[in-house]
């Protein structure tokens, strides 16, 4: 079985407490992501996404494995559906006016629904984050594609 490894790096002009608030509140991310996650973001503690939207939902959840706030996030990822599990690294580093954020994707199954739909997806979300925190206003982070989880073209991707 071979693994697949997704980075991300985004630059942000704003603080680490901002991008920090913008991962771990969910009213915050239901604005640029249509998903809310929900946790105390204490290591060894659960976390739980919920769609933003009435209809769909997504059940992507897992563990806080790492905690450090507002530097360094990392939660185990398990879509119960097919119970495939990796893992997501938030990196947050402030350098100058600005926020370089490295989001890496990992331990995932080579080929996988989830693979292809996160390939999609933090691209999408991470580009929404980027615009809300910088001029106010998140993109249509799911234009031209369906957003919830049932979904299985976007399978993984909405989580």
């Amino acid at each position: 079985m071979n693994n697949a490894e997704f980075v991300y790096t985004t630059y942000i002009k704003t603080t680490p407490e901002k991008v920090w608030a913008a991962i771990t509140n969910p009213e915050f991310a239901r604005q640029y992501w249509e998903t809310e996650l929900h946790s105390d973001w204490k290591k060894g503690s659960k976390w739980q996404s919920k769609s933003g939207k009435k209809e769909g939902g997504c059940n992507i959840g897992g563990e806080i494995l790492e905690s450090a706030p507002p530097k360094r996030l990392v939660i185990s990822w398990v879509d119960p559906s097919d119970m495939d599990t990796s893992r997501v690294t938030f990196e947050i580093e402030s350098i100058e006016n600005m926020v370089r954020l490295n989001v890496v994707h990992d331990k995932l199954t080579a080929g996988s629904e989830m693979a292809k739909g996160i390939s999609m997806g933090w691209p999408r979300v991470l580009s929404s984050m980027k615009s809300l925190l910088e001029t106010g206003k998140a993109l249509d982070t799911w234009a031209g594609h369906a957003s919830t989880c049932s979904s299985t073209d976007a399978k993984g991707a909405a989580a």
